[in-house]
């Protein structure tokens, strides 16, 4: 049974490091339009992440122009992430930061966890 899980799973990607929830990132995507592939850079915190083999995601959301918050999904295995960059540790205590969705302004912070 073990053979047969090993062969559907893909391999992880080495360019992604270990992540946690409160974590600044920058998540480098390959974006195609057309004929032509381009890699756009999405910045923000780490607000929730899976880790279940081929399924591990982490949720990004991160503040568009005129306050309006936006999320984005990766899965951590999928060949579109180029790479992730963390900038900086966040210090929590809970693994979905989902209070983070009606916070704006300095109560948005996150306090660094320096190891």
């Amino acid at each position: 049974m073990t053979d047969l899980i090993k062969a559907v799973e893909t391999k992880a990607n080495e360019k992604i490091p270990q992540l946690s929830s409160g974590d600044s990132v920058s998540v480098h995507v390959k974006i195609k339009e057309g004929d032509r592939e381009r890699i756009q850079e999405f910045k923000g915190t780490v607000i929730r992440t899976r880790n279940s083999g081929n399924n591990a995601s982490i949720t990004v959301r991160r503040m568009a122009a005129n306050g309006v918050g936006v999320e984005r999904t990766f899965l951590l295995r999928s060949p579109r992430i180029d790479k992730v960059v963390v900038e900086r540790h966040g210090k929590v205590r809970r693994a979905q930061l989902y209070f983070m969705r009606e916070r704006t302004g300095k109560s948005a912070r996150l306090k660094q966890k320096f190891d």
